[in-house]
C-alpha cells in the first residue's frame, strides 16, 4: 500500500530544489495524485521560491491559484512573502500592489504587512509614501510593534533626522515597546553618519550598559556605514567594546574593516587585518579576496595584488570576473599594459571570457601609454571574439583618439556606431567636440553640435562650455558670447563655469567695460559667482588700473562667504606694481596674512621683491628675500634672476657676483638666463677673470651642452668643454657678442686661474 502525498512532503520538496521553474513542475505535479490538495504551506513555499528566483509572473498566477483554493482570511504570510521577493528585487510599485489587493481580496494587514511595506518604501527614500503608510495603519487601529518604530526610526536618520530618531526612541517605552538593539544601532548609525560622533558614542555605550547587545548582523550593519563614511579608527573602538559584551565577528566583519581601510588608502593594514584573520583560523572567500584585490589596485599596489590572486587560487578559489578586471584595470592604470596582457592571457587560459570592463581598461591603457594603434587592434580583436560593443567601449576608444588628436579616425569611429546598432550618446559627440575645440577647429565643433541636434541627441551644459572656451581662446568673442545667448534661448541655464569661460576671455582681450556688464548680468540672472569669478574681476579692474575698485571687492567676497586666495592678491600686488604704488603694494602683501588669513607662497613673494628690484631698492628686495624661507617659501629661479638683474641694474655687479656665488654654495643652480645677465655684466665691467670663473663653476655644476658628452677622451673634454659652453649661451641669446669674445679669449688666456667654487672646508680652512 502506497504511504499518501502529505502537503508537507511537498513543501519539503519545493524547498529543496534548487530550480525555481523545476520546484513549478514538481508542484503541479503533485496536484494529479489521488487525493492530494495544496494548502497554505505549500503554496506559500512556492510563492517564495518563485518569487526568491526573479520569476514574478509564475508567482503571480500561482498567488492567483491560491486565492481560488485557500481562505483568503489566511494568506497574509504568502502576500508578505510576495512583498518581500518584490522588494529585493527593486520592484517597489509591485510590492505596493500586492499591498493594496490585500484589502480588495478579503485579507485584512495586520502590523506585520504595514511593516513590510515600509520597510521596502523606507529603503527605496519613499520616505513620505511611508509616512502615510503609517498614517493609514493608526487610523485603522492597527497597534504599532518595535519594528514598526525601528522602521520610522531608519526612515528619520535617513532624512538626515538623526535627532528625532533619537526622540522616537527614548519615546518607545511610553508608546508600548521597549527599544532594542536594532533600534539603538540604527541611531547610532544615522548619528555617525550626519557628523556627530560625540552624540553617537554615548549612546552606543548607553546601550551597552543596558545589556542590548547586538547581534553581529545587526552590529555588522552599523560598521558598514561607518566604514563608508571613512570612520574605520571609530569602528575598531567600536568593535572592541562590542567585543566584551559577547559580539563574535565573522568574515562579513572584517570584510568591512577590510574595505574601510583601502578606502582610505591604508592597503598595508588590510593586509595586516587579512593575515591576522587566517591565523584566528578564520577561512577566507571569494568577496574578501576580491576586496583586497580591488583595494590593492586601486592603491596602485598591483603587483601585490597579483600575488593574491595567485594565493587565492592555491587556496581552490576560482578568481571571477571582478577579480581579473581589477588587476587588468589596475595594471593599466599603472601605464604597465604588458603585464595587463600577461594577466589577460592567463584568465583565458583559465576560463575567463574577457568582457566590456576588460577591454575599456585595455583600451585605456594602450591609449594611456599614447599607442593608439594597438588600442584600435584591442577594440577589433574584441568585435571578432563576439565582444557586443557598447556605447561606453565606443566612447573609450574615441575618448583616447580624441586625446592623442586623431580627430578624424575618432569621427570615423563614432559615424561606424550606428552601422553597428550603436547609437551615439552626448557623451559621445562631446568627446569628440572637445577634441576639435582644442586642436582650434572650433567651427567644425559647431557643425558637430548641428548635427547632434538633428539626430535627436540634445547638447547638454558641457558641450556649451567646450564651445565658449574654444571661442574665447581664438578670442572669438562675439561668437562666444552667440553661444551662450543660444543657451538661453534653448531653455538651457548658463552655470558659473560658462560665466567664468567668456568673462575670462573678455579679460584676456582687455575688453573691462564688457566684463563688468556680464558679471552684473550673471547676478541678476540668479548664478552665483564663485572665487574664480572675483579673481577674474580683480584682474580685469587691475588691468584697467582701478585697482582700488578691485580692492573693495575683497569686502564684497567676504560678505558672500568666499574667502580670497593667493591668486587674488597675487593680482592685486601685481596691480598696485604697475602703477608705480609700491607702498600700497606692500601694505596689502603685509594685510594678506594679518588681516586676511592667506598664507603667503614663493609667487606672492616674487612679485614684491621683483617690484623692489625694478625700483632699485635692494635693501628691501633682500630683507624680503631673507624672510622667504623663515615662512616656508623657498626661493625659486626667478627669485634669484630678479635680485640679481636688480644689482646689475644698479651698477653693482660685485653684489650679484657674491650674491650668486653665495647661493651656488648652499646647492641652488640658476638659470642659463640668470647666468647670462652676471656675465654680461661683468664683462661690461671688464671683470673677465670673474665671468671666467662662472664659467669654470657651471662645468663643476654639470651645466654643459650635450656635444660635450660626446668627447670621450678626458683632456680634449677638458678643453673643449668651456670654449662649447660659451658658444651654447651665445647661440641661446643669454650673453651679447661682446661678451663671448671676452670670455672665449679669457678661457684660453693661461694667466687667469681656473677659479674653483668654494666649499664649505675651504672657507672654513680660510677662516682658520
Amino acid at each position: 500500500m502506497n504511504r499518501a502525498l502529505l502537503p508537507k512532503h511537498v513543501a519539503a520538496v519545493v524547498k529543496a530544489q534548487k530550480d525555481p521553474l523545476k520546484a513549478l513542475e514538481m508542484f503541479n505535479s503533485a496536484k494529479k495524485e489521488s487525493g492530494f490538495k495544496h494548502t497554505l504551506l505549500t503554496y506559500k513555499c512556492m510563492v517564495q521560491k518563485l518569487g526568491h528566483h526573479g520569476e514574478f509572473e509564475k508567482m503571480e498566477k500561482v498567488l492567483s491559484e491560491m486565492r481560488e483554493c485557500v481562505n483568503n482570511a489566511l494568506l497574509e504570510g504568502a502576500y508578505i512573502e510576495a512583498m518581500k521577493n518584490y522588494g529585493r528585487k527593486g520592484k517597489v510599485q509591485e510590492a505596493v500592489d500586492t499591498f493594496e489587493r490585500m484589502d480588495f481580496y478579503n485579507c485584512d494587514p495586520s502590523v506585520h504587512s504595514y511593516n513590510a511595506i515600509m520597510n521596502i518604501l523606507v529603503e527605496y527614500g519613499y520616505h513620505e509614501q511611508a509616512h502615510k503608510v503609517y498614517m493609514r495603519m493608526r487610523d485603522r487601529g492597527v497597534e504599532s510593534d518595535v519594528y514598526t518604530y525601528t522602521v520610522r526610526i531608519k526612515s528619520f536618520c535617513r532624512t538626515s533626522r538623526p535627532h528625532a530618531a533619537l526622540r522616537l526612541l527614548r519615546n518607545m517605552p511610553e508608546l508600548g515597546c521597549d527599544s532594542n538593539a536594532v533600534a539603538y544601532c540604527t541611531v547610532v548609525a544615522g548619528l555617525y553618519d550626519s557628523g556627530d560622533h560625540a552624540h553617537a558614542r554615548v549612546l552606543f555605550d548607553e546601550m551597552l550598559a543596558r545589556c542590548l547587545c547586538p547581534d553581529v548582523v545587526t552590529f555588522n550593519k552599523l560598521l558598514h556605514v561607518l566604514c563608508k563614511k571613512g570612520l574605520v579608527s571609530e569602528s575598531e573602538q567600536l568593535l572592541g567594546k562590542a567585543l566584551k559584551r559577547g559580539v563574535c565577528p565573522n568574515l562579513f566583519t572584517f570584510n568591512i574593516f577590510v574595505q574601510g581601510l583601502c578606502r582610505e588608502g591604508a592597503v598595508d593594514r588590510a593586509v595586516r587585518l587579512l593575515d591576522s584573520v587566517l591565523r584566528e583560523g578564520l577561512s577566507l572567500d571569494v568577496v574578501t579576496y576580491n576586496i583586497l584585490i580591488c583595494g590593492l589596485c586601486r592603491n596602485s599596489w598591483v603587483v601585490e595584488a597579483e600575488g593574491y590572486l595567485r594565493k587565492m587560487v592555491n587556496d581552490g578559489f576560482e578568481p571571477d570576473a571582478f577579480t581579473y578586471n581589477s588587476i587588468i584595470d589596475g595594471y593599466c592604470k599603472k601605464g604597465m599594459v604588458q603585464c595587463a596582457n600577461r594577466v589577460l592571457k592567463d584568465a583565458i587560459f583559465r576560463g575567463f571570457k574577457p568582457d566590456e570592463f576588460t577591454y575599456c581598461s585595455l583600451i585605456n591603457g594602450f591609449c594611456r601609454d599614447d599607442d593608439p594603434d594597438q588600442a584600435m587592434a584591442v577594440f577589433k580583436d574584441g568585435l571578432g571574439k563576439g565582444l557586443r560593443p557598447s556605447v561606453v567601449v565606443y566612447n573609450t576608444l574615441i575618448k583616447g583618439l580624441s586625446q592623442q588628436g586623431l580627430i578624424l579616425p575618432a569621427l570615423q569611429l563614432m559615424n561606424e556606431m550606428s552601422e553597428n546598432g550603436c547609437q551615439p550618446n552626448i557623451w559621445t559627440y562631446n568627446l569628440v567636440i572637445n577634441g576639435l575645440c582644442k586642436m582650434g577647429c572650433v567651427s567644425d565643433a559647431n557643425h558637430l553640435v548641428d548635427d547632434a541636434i538633428a539626430k535627436g541627441c540634445l547638447p547638454d551644459i558641457f558641450t556649451y562650455n567646450t564651445l565658449i572656451d574654444g571661442y574665447c581662446k581664438q578670442m572669438k568673442l562675439d561668437n562666444a558670447t552667440e553661444v551662450v545667448n543660444r543657451m538661453w534661448s534653448l531653455g538651457m541655464t548658463p552655470d558659473v563655469i560658462t560665466y567664468n569661460t567668456l568673462l575670462n576671455g573678455l579679460c584676456k582681450a582687455g575688453k573691462s567695460e564688457e566684463v563688468m556688464e556680464i558679471f552684473k548680468a550673471m547676478e541678476e540672472k540668479g548664478c552665483a559667482p564663485n572665487i574664480v569669478t572675483y579673481n577674474i574681476i580683480v584682474e580685469s579692474l587691475c588691468k584697467a588700473k582701478k585697482v582700488f575698485e578691485a580692492v573693495d571687492l575683497l569686502g564684497e567676497m567676504k560678505s558672500k562667504g568666499l574667502k580670497p586666495d593667493v591668486v587674488s592678491f597675487g593680482t592685486l600686488i601685481t596691480g598696485f606694481c604697475k602703477i608705480g604704488d609700491l607702498d600700497g603694494a606692500y601694505r596689502l602683501f603685509r594685510r594678506m596674512e594679518k588681516q586676511y588669513d592667506v598664507c603667503h607662497t614663493t609667487a606672492t613673494y616674487n612679485i614684491i621683491v621683483s617690484a623692489f628690484s625694478e625700483q632699485l631698492n635692494m635693501n628691501m628686495a633682500m630683507k624680503l628675500f631673507s624672510k622667504m624661507k623663515g615662512n616656508g617659501c623657498d626661493p625659486d629661479n626667478y627669485t634669484y634672476r630678479v635680485i640679481i638683474d636688480g644689482f646689475c641694474k644698479m651698477g653693482n655687479i660685485s653684489l650679484g657676483y657674491n650674491f650668486l656665488l653665495e647661493n651656488i654654495e648652499k646647492g641652488f643652480i640658476p638659470s642659463l638666463t640668470t647666468f647670462g645677465r652676471v656675465l654680461n655684466c661683468l664683462c661690461a665691467e671688464d671683470k673677465v677673470p670673474e665671468a671666467v670663473s662662472i664659467i669654470h663653476c657651471m662645468l663643476q655644476k654639470g651645466i654643459i651642452p650635450n656635444t660635450v658628452n660626446t668627447i670621450f677622451e678626458a683632456d680634449k673634454k677638458v678643453v673643449a668643454a668651456p670654449k662649447i659652453l660659451v658658444e651654447d649661451l651665445l647661440k641661446k641669446g643669454h650673453i651679447t657678442y661682446h661678451t663671448y669674445e671676452l670670455l672665449y679669449d679669457g678661457i684660453r688666456d693661461k694667466k687667469i686661474p681656473k677659479k674653483r667654487l668654494k666649499t664649505a672646508n675651504s672657507l672654513h680652512q680660510g677662516a682658520r
